[in-house]
């Protein structure tokens, strides 16, 4: 266990998974609860932050939730940051990643699994895109995830110098669209409100406010021409469209053999 004067005095951290602090599998150390151990310390934060957010979570906390003081933790982990990186990298493990390596199977197919399963990881856990960029994500199931991306985008036919474009293009997307929805949800739920009442509750407040009303008009018609009765309907269109979108440009990219 670090002392508090021993971190404070430490420089600035890198990531847990490159201070020998991470082990793949962790058991419960000497003298500690034998139900205590960084597996089950990792599960009960990842639900706390579902539960409670981000902004919430405290060491204290995750300790009364555990029924142990918050010195016990200190024995499995040196800082908070440790634990929402170990959070982090285990929800990632909730991914259902495509084989690259089945030839049966179309790149397109599994670009759209891996993008729709990062989408509702995202709106699943709002906690998890500020955290995916603030840490280094190198964590075991973070890379099993970016490596299954790079191999399947390898799959397209692009050349190399274009691969990395591809995947931004691809993910960047996702990661704005999954957070974006993600906390839409949340802040309805904080509403105590469906995100269908939300969003009514919300327009009906926009249509105060005059000069507005042109941008709503506008927005309305986009919203019919869409077509979708509820907000889940809506999300879902909009994100298979863009997805498609996307993916039509790298097929264009492919067929037109542009260096």
């Amino acid at each position: 266990m670090v002392r508090a004067a021993d971190r404070a005095e430490r420089p600035a951290r890198t990531s847990v998974w490159l201070e020998g602090k991470a082990p793949r599998g962790g058991g419960a150390r000497g003298g500690q609860p034998p139900s205590l151990d960084r597996d089950r310390i990792t599960a009960v934060t990842a639900a706390l932050l579902d539960a409670e957010g981000l902004a919430k979570f405290s060491m204290r906390r995750l300790a009364a939730e555990l029924n142990v003081t918050a010195m016990s933790v200190y024995w499995y982990v040196d800082t908070k940051d440790d634990l929402l990186e170990l959070a982090l990298d285990a929800v990632y493990g909730e991914l259902e990643l495509p084989d690259p390596d089945a030839g049966e199977e179309d790149w397109r197919d599994q670009l759209r699994a891996i993008a729709s399963g990062y989408r509702a990881l995202l709106v699943r856990h709002p906690w998890v895109s500020p955290l995916a960029g603030t840490f280094l994500n190198i964590g075991p199931r973070s890379v099993a995830f970016s490596r299954t991306v790079q191999r399947v985008i390898r799959r397209t036919g692009l050349p190399p110098h274009r691969l990395a474009g591809a995947i931004s293009a691809v993910f960047q997307f996702v990661y704005g669209f999954g957070t974006i929805e993600g906390h839409f949800t949340l802040r309805s739920a904080e509403a105590g409100m469906s995100p269908d009442e939300y969003f009514q509750q919300a327009l009906s407040t926009a249509r105060q406010a005059p000069e507005l009303g042109e941008v709503l008009d506008e927005s309305a018609q986009l919203m019919r021409a869409r077509g979708g009765r509820t907000v889940e309907e809506m999300y879902e269109r909009d994100f298979h469209f863009a997805l498609d979108l996307v993916i039509t440009g790298i097929e264009t990219v492919v067929l037109r053999g542009e260096p």
